[in-house]
């Protein structure tokens, strides 16, 4: 099979086209700016192309399939040559689904722990050896490409993101997929560009559900006030709602509580605790008994940027978590509060997305800080002028959040030089962003603040 890329350098573009390139597939890819991990991972594969843009003489006649990005535009001239030789073009939803047809599928949606729960279950299902081919879109610890595509698995397991197919086809991705056991985590209205309605929003995951079989499941959150309402509502499939498994905190430890015996985590936070309860439900409905599902989440370490331990020492700690909707951002910032009680809990959080730099938008963050005992928001209006969207004052992001301290950063040297000033003893830093907060590296930034406390201390201690 000869397939083409029009825009590879995707987060899960080039994962799909590296899990191509290991099936035995003959793999090119174009796009019009590539960087990292995706550059040096598609170079590893010889897949990257030479040169970068766009090229209509990539497109030839011999190609199986065309697999269209959805940061390609509708004009863009490789899919405008495809059109004319009438080659196959697939969006990435279409041609996973067109692997997986044939396949149980199990799809995860919702408007936050998605990337979460698909990795609890493919972790799962590789500790207990139960084959599985698999799509989702973060990286996991002991994996090298986060796309399967196999003729032996009988099992497919996909992150079912609501957001459109592709710039031809306006279709959420989610109801490509076709679930054969259909996951829905939480609905908190996102993507207000594509959705400029909660109700126009909510009907996507209606039309998501009742797509489920009648020899399906339908596993949904049942704390979510709109989940319920969908749940009384779906009656040709099996319906398993969950909610916080039980647990207990010690010594900044979570242990699940099970049957009169316990299992130490290494995630944290009620809304883990959730995203847990529907792996393990998924699981049992692939054969996977309750014993088997928590001998294998107690050695699951999470999902890159969701809640990653970036850096500690006994007196300060640094998470980076993907966190940027309300929803997530409340969650993530409650599950630290509640996991160190005792220390200060310094929350601060980019506002990248399209949705998020919206000014009507913006209320929908009401007390999602709240349990912070530092508050700090960062934008970039280079961002707001670069998706097209009205300036956004500093004035109206202090409102919005309804908290009196909160403190407003639109320069990103301003916010890392206030952020580096401050005493960290006894204290957790959290960075929440879908960007990298104009440049910054978490990673190095969140060694240098431990590295500063454990200086401060040794001095004070000299």
């Amino acid at each position: 099979m000869k397939v083409h890329f029009i825009a590879i350098g995707g987060s899960a573009m080039h994962n799909l086209a590296i899990a191509l390139k290991i099936k035995g597939f003959e793999v090119t890819g174009s796009d019009d700016e590539i960087f990292n991990p995706a550059k040096d991972r598609l170079a590893k594969y010889n897949i990257l192309p030479e040169t970068i843009g766009w090229d209509p003489g990539r497109i030839t006649p011999d190609l199986d399939a065309v697999i269209l990005g959805m940061h390609a535009r509708e004009d863009n001239p490789e899919l405008l040559k495809a059109k004319e030789l009438n080659l196959r073009i697939y969006s990435y939803p279409e041609y996973l689904y067109e692997q997986g047809k044939d396949k149980v599928r199990v799809v995860v949606g919702g408007s936050h722990g998605k990337t979460t729960i698909t990795s609890m279950i493919i972790h799962v299902l590789q500790h207990q050896h139960v084959d599985c081919d698999y799509m989702v879109g973060a990286q996991l610890e002991g994996f090298e490409v986060m796309v399967r595509l196999s003729d032996t698995a009988k099992v497919m397991v996909i992150e079912g993101d609501e957001y459109l197919t592709s710039p031809i086809d306006r279709r959420p991705k989610f109801h490509v997929y076709q679930p054969t056991i259909g996951i829905i985590s939480g609905i908190a209205w996102d993507h207000v560009n594509v959705f400029p309605t909660f109700e126009n929003y909510v009907e996507q995951f209606r039309i998501f559900a009742k797509m489920i079989p009648g020899n399906g499941q339908f596993i949904y959150c049942q704390e979510d006030e709109e989940l319920r309402k969908l749940g009384a509502e779906i009656t040709n499939t099996t319906c398993r709602p969950y909610g916080i498994h039980p647990y207990a905190i010690r010594n900044g430890v979570t242990y699940l509580l099970h049957n009169g015996e316990e299992t130490p985590l290494h995630v944290f936070g009620k809304h883990n605790l959730m995203n847990l309860n529907a792996a393990r439900l998924a699981c049992n409905a692939l054969g996977v008994t309750d014993e088997q599902f928590y001998d294998a989440i107690a050695t699951f370490k999470g999902a890159s940027k969701r809640l990653e331990l970036v850096a500690s020492n006994p007196e300060c700690a640094v998470y980076k978590d993907f966190a940027h909707s309300p929803s997530k951002l409340k969650a993530t910032v409650n599950a630290v509060r509640e996991q160190y009680p005792d220390r200060k809990l310094v929350a601060c959080m980019e506002l990248h997305t399209f949705s998020s730099l919206t000014e009507e938008f913006l209320k929908q963050y009401a007390h999602t800080m709240d349990e912070a005992d530092v508050a700090m928001v960062y934008f970039s209006p280079a961002a707001v002028r670069h998706k097209k969207l009205p300036p956004i004052h500093p004035e109206a992001i202090f409102n919005a959040f309804q908290r009196d301290d909160l403190q407003v950063f639109d320069n990103s040297e301003t916010l890392t030089d206030r952020l580096l000033s401050m005493n960290w003893g006894n204290s957790v830093l959290l960075l929440m962003s879908s960007g990298n907060f104009d440049g910054i590296n978490l990673n190095q930034f969140g060694e240098k603040i431990v590295s500063l406390q454990a200086q401060n201390q040794s001095i004070k201690n000299y």
